[in-house]
């Protein structure tokens, strides 16, 4: 600094020399007392050689001539320095290089001044002050931009401006609870992202903290959801983050005590909801018990008891219910428990009398038993149904129905003939199968047992009805292939008559069952199913729309309904049909609001 302060000196006076020479008065004062003017001008041309160097050695300074220009020969930066005896001597310098370009001297006590200013830059980074070490660098980086203060400097703030950023966004994902998520973004992450930039910063180390219990926490509430394996996931990403096992092993005890309730609690839950019929609730209930490492011998026990439930509802296969009726107080129908089981749907190619419709064969499986009417509804059971509700049936709104004409044994169609009628058009007993109902009005009923008895009626399948009707035969008919060697049903026999002897053409050979004419339900046997009357008595609705093949047809034993059918399915044989049409796979179809002598209908119970 001694150097840089003589060296301004010695500029000062190259920039006294031409003031000196033009005004010798000026020179400093003395001259001995009486002195005369000529010795004033001598002695005052001999100081000015003394400050020029051309006086004689005695008064010689050895500083040599200088031959300086009278304007600047080069711009200079326009730059300053926060202390104010630095930038004094800066500008100084600056005004003498603006003069002298090249001189060396002034480049070495730019480096000096330099050296003092990298000093300061890396005191104030130290201080934290980055924008006075900002300040520095940038002088610096005018006069000497090689110096690597410039790069340290400017990366050291660049890193602290990132650790600040990186901070705030991370403070900002923990407030938002992206504790783990997304990757990258999340709180963890972006707290580890400053101290890989910044190693023991307490502020995310701090972060780390609280974005470890907050995962705890998290976990704590995922396990009061019952979902303890999101829980163990968090404790899992919770130890990655941060170090506090005592924390874990806490939270981990509380999950596992209310685990082992919920497990408890869950067993039985799974059991009530066998007992209420509720399968696919009691199903996912054991699936999370699998999940949850509940014993296993117990869940093999639970999975056997849904099992039997799925497939009997908690009955038997063949046995006999009946629901009550809430509002009218009575029981409904008698239902038959069938057995789950699968059957081949349809007739062979070479069945006799089969219509191609029946085709093709194909197996459906009822992985399900269901239950099934034991009888057609009667027209006791309608009546109920009637006047509990005051339902209007299709024949009823359209004023007419088909009967059997006794006189020419032809089906014709009779006015004010309702379900209250018989085959005939008289007043139908209670016990006989209602007639004269549509599919409409069938479902009608169903859809009423099933609102006042809690159960899900319907009609019945045609799969499931011509499963239940064959009862295990794969015969023409229930019974085998031929004319029924005991009666079984009311079928057309060439030894029935009508009230008028009058006699089937075409029937089955050497039987007779005494009715001309629906007979009461439940008059003959039963099939192996303990069912009455399914190849006889009434034709019936089912639930299917009408196809004209089983080409893609359901293999689970549904039914097969299309939006907008016009034409719904009619399985089983009546009183009046020929052999080929009391076949177990015979099937025909009518507008669902026709009504017909012949047709009745029973319904069906999912169990």
């Amino acid at each position: 600094m001694k150097n840089l302060v003589l060296f301004l000196m010695v500029s000062v006076l190259f920039f006294s020399v031409e003031l000196h020479a033009q005004d010798p008065e000026s020179a400093p004062e003395t001259q001995e007392a009486g002195q005369t003017e000529q010795e004033r001008q001598r002695r005052g041309v001999r100081r000015l050689g003394d400050v020029v160097g051309e006086g004689g050695d005695e008064w010689s300074m050895d500083i040599p001539s200088v031959d300086l220009p009278t304007q600047p020969v080069e711009p200079q930066p326009e730059v300053n320095l926060p202390d104010a005896e630095q930038d004094a001597v800066l500008q100084s310098l600056l005004t003498r290089r603006a003069f002298a370009p090249d001189d060396p001297e002034i480049q070495e006590a730019l480096e000096e001044l330099m050296d003092l200013v990298e000093s300061d830059a890396r005191s104030a980074l130290d201080a934290g002050n980055d924008q006075l070490a900002q300040q520095l660098i940038s002088v610096i980086a005018e006069f000497t931009p090689e110096r690597a203060v410039i790069d340290d400097v400017r990366a050291e703030i660049t890193r602290r401006a990132s650790v600040a950023q990186t901070l705030s966004d991370a403070e900002a994902a923990l407030a938002a609870g992206q504790l783990v998520t997304p990757p990258g973004q999340s709180s963890a992450d972006l707290f580890e992202q400053v101290l890989a930039l910044e190693p023991g910063n307490s502020a995310a180390l701090t972060g780390l903290d609280n974005t470890h219990q907050a995962l705890v926490d998290a976990a704590l509430d995922l396990a009061q959801e019952f979902d303890f394996e999101g829980a163990e996931g968090l404790l899992l990403r919770a130890e990655d983050v941060f170090e506090a096992e005592d924390r874990i092993s806490e939270a981990r005890a509380s999950i596992e005590s209310f685990r082992e309730q919920f497990i408890s609690d869950l067993d039985r839950q799974v059991v009530a909801h066998i007992d209420q019929g509720d399968y696919d609730q009691a199903e996912a209930d054991i699936t999370q018990l699998v999940a949850l490492g509940h014993d296993r011998e117990r869940i093999e026990s639970l999975r056997s008891s849904l099992a039997d439930a799925r497939m009997y509802g908690g009955f038997q296969p063949g046995q006999v219910f009946a629901d009550t009726i809430a509002r009218v107080g009575r029981d409904g129908p008698d239902m038959v428990v069938i057995p789950a089981g699968s059957f081949m749907m349809g007739s062979p190619d070479n069945e006799a009398d089969r219509f191609s419709n029946e085709g093709p064969r194909h197996r459906v499986t009822f992985e399900r038993g269901f239950a099934l009417a034991r009888t057609e509804i009667s027209v006791g059971e309608f009546a109920i149904f009637i006047n509990d509700t005051g339902y209007r049936t299709d024949a009823e709104r359209a004023g007419n129905s088909r009967i059997y004409d006794l006189r020419t044994g032809r089906m014709d169609r009779q006015d004010r003939i309702t379900w209250r009628n018989d085959y005939v058009g008289e007043a139908a007993d209670d016990d006989l199968p209602v007639i004269h109902v549509s599919w409409n009005d069938a479902q009608a009923y169903a859809n009423w047992l099933s609102e006042q008895t809690g159960r899900s009626y319907r009609l019945p399948s045609e799969a499931e009805f011509e499963y239940s009707v064959r009862a295990g035969s794969q015969a023409r008919f229930w019974w085998g292939d031929g004319s029924p060697s005991e009666t079984v049903e009311n079928l057309t026999g060439d030894g029935d008559t009508s009230p008028t002897n009058a006699r089937w053409n075409v029937a089955f050979r050497r039987y007779s069952d005494g009715h001309w004419g629906p007979a009461p339900t439940g008059s003959f046997q039963s099939n192996p199913f303990g069912l009455y009357d399914m190849a006889g008595n009434v034709m019936e609705w089912t639930e299917d729309c009408w196809h004209d093949s089983f080409v893609r047809a359901p293999n689970d034993g549904s039914a097969w309904v299309n939006p907008g059918c016009e034409r719904r399915v009619i399985k089983g044989g009546s009183w009046s049909s020929t052999p080929a049409m009391t076949r177990s796979a015979f099937r025909l179809s009518s507008t669902p609001n026709s009504t017909d002598m012949r047709v009745g209908f029973r319904v069906a119970r999912d169990l």
